[in-house]
């Protein structure tokens, strides 16, 4: 070693914790000659900034519900577990859950119906892969809603996968430019993806729902999707950036709750990425409207869209909405104070409108949501067959499977009790009624797995 050379352990005598960046500091110092004051001035300047711990006690957040039965109560107290550990996250300063709350994923993990505001820090984990999920009505007068329900049929697409390119609708020019000018969105690939997925709803609980309005008697369809596997694929993209912030920030933090910083590159870069898939998600709900009322050559009345997966941004907070409807109007500045919250094809889809309260942070509810798994719901009408199943539950509907196949755990009785959470939602001042979608009938995925290709193969080896 030269003389006067400085060596890591010249730095740990010093108290500097080792890391990758000693080896640059290190040969900084030795090519300047830095000694005494300026030598330490330059490694105060150079160090990492310090771990961000979690939160010793979880912050506090509101609780918009209560457990009507013992099944709620499972459900409730499972919720309010994983917040708890969630609050604790460094970056976090606020939240709640809605009254349609229910738990998914591993402790710690941010419950459907949660909200979470974090301090200049977006968490793709916290919005989750069905990105931008949302909901849009268009009122289309008084047109017979079978007409709708048949139209409608035509035009959207369930099910996995996309479109062939021979029944692709057309990709907007400027959403073509904005995916090409976004280091999240340009490859070839997520291009061609969102072409392809564009009209399309994917499965699990995504419909179409038409019906009458309560006000006015007018026929109006109601879709519920989100960005398909264009969403998908940002979100991983998102979440491996997120976990290389999480290792340098923050190794304590739960990998789900990994996050961006907005005040990064990749941040900017993200948060731009969202506004336009936000845009082609919007697009996604359109054309399939557009689509119905050129089919059948009617007037499009009126319409407006919520989405209910998201983020917001207001000043440096970002809020994150995990299946929660926002009511406050700076979260949807193009639209009116109308929102949309389904409940289950058997029930109206309310049409809501609120502000924001200390203890709402500004969203209500998404839907009805579940209290027990798909599976186990299952598990509840094996005493019955399916076509039994579905007869009781969906009688005086025009209720249709895009697979042709039923799917039991998307039918009403599979979620919550829907009069329970418009209880608590005047009871938590979760937004007010102030119109209803009357039910018709609905179109959904069904379990399009059941008879699909591959397991048809399967079965001829």
């Amino acid at each position: 070693m030269e003389k006067n050379k400085i060596t890591g352990n010249t730095l740990i005598d010093l108290g500097y914790t080792p890391g990758k960046w000693f080896k640059d500091a290190i040969a900084h110092i030795n090519e300047e000659g830095l000694v005494g004051d300026a030598m330490i001035d330059f490694l105060e300047q150079s160090k990492p900034a310090p771990f961000l711990e979690l939160h010793e006690k979880a912050v506090d957040f509101s609780i918009n519900i209560k457990a009507e039965n013992e099944l709620e109560k499972k459900n409730v107290n499972d919720v309010i577990l994983t917040m708890k550990e969630l609050m604790k996250t460094p970056t976090i300063i606020d939240g709640a859950v809605m009254p349609d709350a229910c738990p998914t994923g591993k402790i710690g993990t941010i419950p459907v119906g949660g909200v979470v505001a974090a301090k200049t820090a977006i968490h793709p984990g916290m919005h989750s892969a069905d990105l931008w999920c949302s909901v849009m009505l268009t009122d289309f007068g008084k047109v017979d809603p079978k007409l709708i329900l048949d139209a409608g049929f035509a035009a959207t697409h369930f099910g996995p996968g996309g479109r062939d390119r021979a029944h692709q609708y057309r990709f907007p020019s400027d959403l073509l430019e904005a995916f090409e000018g976004n280091a999240f969105l340009k490859e070839k690939d997520m291009i061609k993806m969102a072409r392809a997925h564009l009209g399309t709803q994917g499965d699990g609980n995504h419909f179409m729902f038409v019906g009458r309005s309560k006000n006015t008697g007018h026929t109006m369809v109601v879709t519920h999707h989100g960005s398909r596997g264009v969403g998908a694929r940002l979100f991983r993209k998102a979440m491996k950036i997120a976990d290389k912030f999480r290792r340098k920030l923050s190794p304590t933090t739960l990998n789900q709750n990994a996050w961006i910083p907005f005040d990064t590159e990749e941040g900017q870069a993200y948060w731009t990425a969202l506004q336009i898939i936000r845009d082609w998600t919007k697009q996604n709900h359109t054309c399939i409207h557009d689509a119905i009322a050129q089919n059948l050559n009617i007037q499009i009345e009126d319409r407006f869209w919520n989405e209910h997966n998201f983020v917001f941004k207001e000043d440096d907070v970002f809020y994150h909405a995990k299946g929660a409807t926002p009511l406050k109007k700076d979260f949807l500045p193009e639209t009116d104070s109308r929102r949309l919250i389904p409940l289950n094809m058997a029930e109206p889809v309310l049409i809501v409108e609120g502000d924001a309260t200390p203890t709402n942070l500004g969203f209500a509810p998404h839907g009805a949501g579940r209290n027990t798994s798909r599976t186990q719901h299952k598990k509840s009408k094996e005493h019955m067959t399916i076509e039994e199943v579905y007869q009781e539950e969906t009688a005086g509907l025009d209720i249709r499977f895009y697979s042709n196949e039923i799917d039991i755990s998307e039918l009403p009785s599979a979620y919550k009790n829907a009069k329970t959470v418009r209880e608590q939602m005047d009871e938590f001042g979760l937004g007010k009624v102030v119109d209803e979608v009357l039910p018709y009938g609905s179109i959904m995925a069904g379990d399009w797995n059941k008879n699909a290709p591959w397991k048809k193969k399967r079965g001829r080896k």
